[in-house]
């Protein structure tokens, strides 16, 4: 685990229930149409990063079997809370699954990775989908990367998202869409939004 990871994850372990109460309500509509566009009625998800667990319930509801998954601890916690459902506390570089996954959600999650490190654990989403399998992310929009505040980002644009599939042979990006941030005390804020699909 880097240190960037490590201290990320520290601060979400010391403000798991602050941000619970910050995310758990964020509208998530459209992003869950895209991506359910794409899935089959039933079937296995991972919720990687599932923080608060409030996608993880709203598959659970939909019913899909979901594997949730958080690096911290503390909100891992939470998200059993609010699911009454199993959460692992698994690192991002820990994912070792392969042809497990309908899909997986990284919603706000995957973007703590240095880029080096994301790179790793993209790979490491593909191995762990069904072939035809899909995922779908979100990042800040921008090519900055580093610290703010406590927690390691890395932003992408629409030309680092190309920078980042171009690695792997066996992906197909689906979709693409910008979006505001559904809190709106901080809607100017953007997100760059996708679904990649494993073809091989």
């Amino acid at each position: 685990m880097s240190k960037e990871t490590g201290r990320t994850l520290d601060y979400y372990d010391q403000n798991a229930r602050a941000y619970r109460d910050d995310t758990v309500n964020v509208p998530m509509k459209y992003s869950y149409d895209r991506f359910l566009f794409y899935l089959p009625e039933t079937g296995r998800l991972l919720d990687f990063g599932c923080g608060s667990g409030r996608d993880t319930k709203f598959f659970l509801e939909k019913g899909f079997e979901v594997d949730a998954a958080d690096g911290s601890a503390e909100q891992a916690k939470i998200a059993e809370e609010l699911t009454s459902h199993p959460v692992r506390v698994m690192r991002f570089t820990e994912l070792d699954a392969e042809d497990a996954y309908e899909g997986i959600w990284a919603c706000a999650s995957i973007l703590h990775c240095p880029w080096d490190e994301l790179t790793e654990v993209f790979g490491r989403m593909l191995k762990a989908l069904k072939k035809e399998g899909v995922i779908y992310a979100s990042f800040k929009l921008g090519d900055f990367e580093g610290y703010r505040g406590e927690r390691y980002y890395t932003d992408l644009d629409v030309e680092r998202l190309y920078r980042l599939l171009s690695r792997y042979e066996n992906c197909l990006l689906l979709e693409c869409w910008k979006s505001h941030d559904g809190r709106p005390e901080r809607f100017e804020e953007m997100w760059l939004n996708f679904i990649v699909r494993r073809i091989v």
